[in-house]
């Protein structure tokens, strides 16, 4: 089981009461909280959610480390066997789309390891000629992923042409024929949170606030004194990038924010559309509803779903 939707319609606060209705645990499928240090712009869980169910797939790998989707799903479905062995409900929860479609769904994962002198061509490449240029040589030989993935943001785009270049197969080709939502795995079940637009726009805003509040600028600046520079994927995060580029390219912080705010929901709107796109996804509108009612309204459906299965 999985709850998906747009980032900061209130997954994780779902997640924790559906789990303590169906004595669940939790395997988190965000692709910022598995690094260790990234904490406040991750919106990991809080102590408090940590100490009601357990949690997985958090703190898992340093910010220097190329973690990729391949390693997620090891550790997931290695969590998954874990949890169902002491008798409990794996849930996955989290709005990284391509975890936990590849979780959930039967996906080809390119098991490509990192190219360092590749990687090296390509980002001198960029540094020579910008971005962009990369990204429009990906559009040439991938045009699914080159859509996919923003133009300035070059890790993957180095990641997507290093696939194509050892396997001689664009990115997107190791999808499934169904498409980039591939088969669903038998007794599965997708449940989506969504709320009005302006609504979660406002939640948006209010959890960018929360976390400048909180020392999102001191964590950045933390992560950049001990070495980690935008170098590495984990600091092309939403958030992270964005203060960065404060703290080390002169951008002021206000201009900094506002473009932190803005990114966010247009990935906000990158994840609804991807999930929208899934026939497999049970959507529910959370509005006024408190977690614990929301979780209420997903345990009556998933049971009755499984009393519509076969025996």
């Amino acid at each position: 089981m999985a709850i998906v939707g747009p980032t900061a319609v209130g997954k994780t606060a779902v997640g924790v009461a559906l789990a303590q209705h169906l004595d669940g645990e939790i395997i988190s499928a965000d692709a910022v909280a598995v690094y260790r240090g990234l904490d406040i712009g991750a919106a990991k869980p809080t102590v408090d959610e940590r100490e009601s169910v357990p949690f997985h797939l958090i703190d898992v790998a340093d910010p220097d480390e190329d973690f990729t989707v391949a390693d997620f799903v090891r550790l997931a479905e290695e969590a998954i066997t874990a949890i169902r062995q002491r008798g409990h409900v794996p849930i996955l929860v989290g709005g990284t789309m391509l975890y936990v479609r590849a979780v959930t769904s039967k996906l080809s994962i390119p098991h490509v390891p990192p190219q360092p002198e590749l990687r090296a061509l390509f980002m001198a490449e960029a540094e020579r000629e910008g971005t962009p240029a990369l990204h429009r040589r990906l559009e040439a030989i991938d045009a699914p992923s080159a859509a996919r993935i923003q133009t300035n943001d070059r890790k993957r785009i180095i990641r997507a042409l290093e696939v194509y270049t050892v396997t001689g197969q664009p990115l997107s080709a190791f999808h499934t024929p169904e498409g980039v939502h591939g088969t669903p795995r038998p007794d599965t079940y997708l449940f989506g949170l969504n709320v009005a637009r302006e609504t979660l726009y406002a939640r948006i805003e209010a959890r960018v606030e929360t976390m400048l509040a909180t020392g999102l600028v001191e964590e950045v600046r933390g992560l950049l004194t001990a070495g980690y520079g935008l170098e590495y994927k984990s600091m092309q995060s939403l958030g992270y990038r964005h203060i960065a580029e404060h703290l080390t390219g002169g951008k002021d912080l206000e201009t900094a924010v506002a473009e932190l705010k803005r990114d966010t929901r247009r990935y906000a709107k990158r994840q609804l559309s991807w999930w929208n796109a899934d026939p497999n996804v049970v959507w529910l509108d959370t509005g006024e509803k408190t977690a614990a009612q929301v979780s209420e309204a997903i345990a009556r459906r998933l049971a009755h779903y499984k009393k519509q299965e076969p025996q």
